[in-house]
């Protein structure tokens, strides 16, 4: 008899302490962090379309690209990767300002890309800024938006074709086919 009301004490005892959750929280860089379906259009300076032919430079359409913590969990640090797109390609540790939502590297900055294909060593990103509920997806919902001007110390593609600088701009990806 002993044995039975020690069992059941050891059972209600491990029941009561596995049905505690721990709350784990997010990272220091949650509230710009995501998934996004972007555009890049070569701009001039004022980041204008010089021409309606720059919108979509590289014909690539939309792809995606993520913005993520780093390893120290530094909420003024953070990673943005284009995933080895074949025209742009770029992956930099940014700066972040978690309260105004925005973002630039310091000058120009190595370029991590895993892509053994990326054309340049380093990237600069400027002025960029997510928007909180600015933009619509496809299905007509509200989502966020996402804006950076990306360039590249030798590329050669600006001043052959008129332009300054690209312009990489999107929308959260919602994760809904509709939306694709």
């Amino acid at each position: 008899m002993k044995k039975l009301v020690y069992f059941a004490a050891l059972a209600l005892v491990l029941a009561g302490t596995s049905c505690e959750k721990n709350d784990i929280g997010g990272t220091a860089t949650e509230a710009m962090a995501g998934q996004w379906y972007v555009t890049v259009d070569g701009v001039d300076e004022n980041g204008n379309l010089p021409d309606a032919d720059y919108a979509d430079f590289f014909g690539d359409g939309q792809f995606i690209i993520n913005t993520y913590n780093t390893a120290a969990n530094d909420p003024t640090k953070m990673f943005i990767s284009d995933l080895g797109d074949p025209y742009i390609g770029f992956t930099a540790r940014i700066n972040t300002d978690q309260n105004t939502l925005t973002f630039a590297t310091a000058g120009d900055v190595e370029n991590t890309s895993g892509n053994s294909n990326a054309r340049y060593k380093t990237v600069n990103i400027t002025d960029g800024k997510i928007l909180y509920g600015a933009a619509h997806q496809k299905n007509g919902s509200v989502c966020d938006s996402i804006v950076f001007y990306v360039s590249y110390p030798d590329d050669v593609f600006p001043a052959a074709y008129g332009f300054a600088k690209y312009r990489i701009s999107g929308v959260r990806y919602s994760g809904l086919a509709e939306n694709d």
